[in-house]
């Protein structure tokens, strides 16, 4: 019987000890310390809107009679990714939107399944809202590509050319459980924001980046927004594309040919159901609208405009 007293006593202490240790490395790596609030949001630049599920941080400039296109950035960086080809569109004379989609950025958190429905019903009610002229064209970076196509299916009257850059292909969900995830990104979270330099060819000509990244890290929901979107997010690349296809919009691919984010080699597979303007740039990895401005953004201008 006593044996069996030490045994229970030995399991319990490891199990305490664990579960300190566990709380120490949340504590100690946990950034997101901060509520979302107003007051945290004053002296940012762009605009606010109350949607459905909640406040979107948006910026909408250019005349009211250009062309409206709709940009939409990737997995996790907000829509200052955005930032040469948003001002170059909008000189050029179009009708230009952004926004930090929700979760990211300034725009709200809120605890729901992150799905494609949120995201597509975010587009739609920013595009009624704002009212905006309709069909507008959309740009979809990365993963924002997998909204746009996602977005076109559904909504197929309300589009005209679509434009995918890097586009994000299948997105399966992790193997692992869910908590286990979340709790990685708690301990890890310089894993999140340096991982984004492998985005470009050439890192070191960008040295704030991270820091501009890690901004959006200490408010809470950040890292749910993205666990979530990772386990809830279904798409399958192949089905999604040739559903593209069947709306029939003018459609620019545009992909850097040394993109190891989302490898080159997945235009072929792209391209193999979806009838594309196809545009691959030398010298660029994922981003190559920032990597290759000059010659991306006259591309993408001179698309919209035929």
């Amino acid at each position: 019987m006593k044996i069996f007293k030490v045994i229970f006593a030995t399991i319990l202490f490891l199990a305490v000890a664990l579960a300190l240790y566990t709380g120490i490395l949340y504590l100690k790596g946990n950034k997101e310390k901060k509520e979302l609030t107003d007051s945290e949001r004053k002296g940012t630049t762009g605009q606010y809107i109350k949607l459905s599920q909640g406040i979107t941080h948006y910026e909408l400039s250019g005349p009211d009679t250009g062309k409206v296109v709709i940009l939409l950035h990737g997995f996790s960086v907000p829509y200052y990714i955005w930032d040469g080809t948003y001002e170059y569109l909008v000189k050029q004379g179009f009708r230009v939107l952004r926004y930090d989609m929700f979760g990211r950025g300034y725009s709200d958190r809120p605890d729901v399944v992150y799905d494609q429905s949120l995201y597509n019903n975010q587009l739609l009610e920013l595009i009624k809202q704002l009212r905006l002229k309709t069909p507008v064209s959309i740009a979809g970076l990365s993963f924002g590509g997998r909204v746009v196509t996602s977005f076109t299916c559904k909504n197929p009257l309300l589009i005209n050319k679509v434009i995918l850059i890097d586009p994000g292909y299948d997105l399966l969900a992790p193997k692992q459980p869910e908590l286990y995830t979340l709790f990685e990104e708690a301990v890890h979270p310089d894993d999140r924001a340096n991982g984004q330099l492998i985005d470009f060819k050439y890192p070191q000509r960008h040295p704030d980046w991270v820091g501009k990244y890690r901004v959006q890290m200490q408010y809470k929901g950040f890292r749910n927004a993205l666990v979530s979107t990772e386990y809830n997010y279904n798409y399958k690349g192949r089905e999604s594309n040739i559903c593209l296809n069947g709306a029939h919009k003018l459609v620019l691919l545009i992909w850097g040919k040394e993109d190891y984010t989302v490898p080159f080699n997945y235009s072929d597979s792209v391209r193999s159901v979806l009838k594309v303007d196809f545009f691959p740039v030398d010298d660029a990895a994922h981003l190559p609208h920032i990597e290759q401005a000059e010659k991306v953004n006259a591309k993408i201008a001179a698309f919209l405009r035929e």
